[in-house]
């Protein structure tokens, strides 16, 4: 795997949240699910690979990762650690905040609570959403997030898409959908699956006790059920013989 030293996703979606609230799109349900392990590690691979070049997770730690991922400390540094981070260090990355700025305009922003703040189908929805804009210094755009500031990171996956816009009867211009312009590596139904994969690594470790916490609610509901039929039972012989 090569990390690659580019903007990543949140750099648009954390800075640019007052452009976003003016520009409502229907979000698509990122449909996903923090339980699969598989999954994650999956995610975990992508967001090493297209964002952690400019973006860290600071509040996550490796060893904590490879717990909850099922992988052990040498899997996390063969796959996921490669300039020589412990596996109880965080997330971090090297680049300066001055510099980033200096470069890009913008620190990019730590993506630890990215999913908590925007949520899983916001993050879906916007990866779905680039578009080949010439006038853009990337080159793209994003319907979601109008004259964002980040490059379509995983435009060889999806290909090159343009928007299709329409004036409706006051003169405004309407989206209504995408053309491909130029295939991407992926079909559609692959991508969705890469796409959904880091929405689930994001809505992971911006709470990586939710896992946890959902399933001992499970075995509490299951232990408060099976209390109440004991108590049901005990109540109908205590009374009876009650008239």
């Amino acid at each position: 795997m090569v990390r690659s030293a580019i903007v990543a996703f949140a750099l648009a979606v954390g800075f640019a949240g007052g452009a976003a609230a003016q520009h409502e799109v229907e979000l698509e349900p990122a449909n996903n699910n923090i339980a699969n392990v598989a999954s994650l590690q999956r995610g975990a691979k992508y967001f090493v690979n297209y964002c952690m070049g400019c973006h860290s997770a600071k509040y996550v730690r490796y060893n904590r990762l490879g717990e909850d991922l099922q992988l052990s400390d040498q899997q996390l540094i063969d796959n996921l650690m490669f300039t020589g981070e412990r596996p109880f260090d965080t997330m971090s990355i090297a680049m300066k905040p001055e510099d980033a700025k200096r470069w890009f305009s913008i620190s990019p922003p730590d993506l630890s609570l990215i999913a908590r703040s925007r949520g899983p189908d916001y993050i879906y929805t916007y990866l779905h959403s680039f578009y080949a804009a010439p006038d853009r210094p990337t080159g793209a755009n994003n319907v979601v997030l109008p004259n964002t500031s980040m490059p379509h990171v995983l435009w060889q996956l999806q290909g090159i898409q343009r928007a299709v816009f329409e004036a409706d009867e006051h003169g405004v211009q309407e989206f209504k959908g995408f053309e491909i312009v130029r295939p991407g590596e992926l079909d559609a139904r692959a991508y969705d699956d890469v796409v959904r994969d880091i929405v689930n690594f994001l809505d992971y470790i911006g709470e990586p006790m939710k896992r946890e916490r959902q399933q001992l609610g499970v075995r509490v509901i299951g232990f408060l059920l099976v209390f109440l039929l004991i108590s049901y039972m005990l109540k109908k012989e205590i009374w009876k013989d009650v008239n």
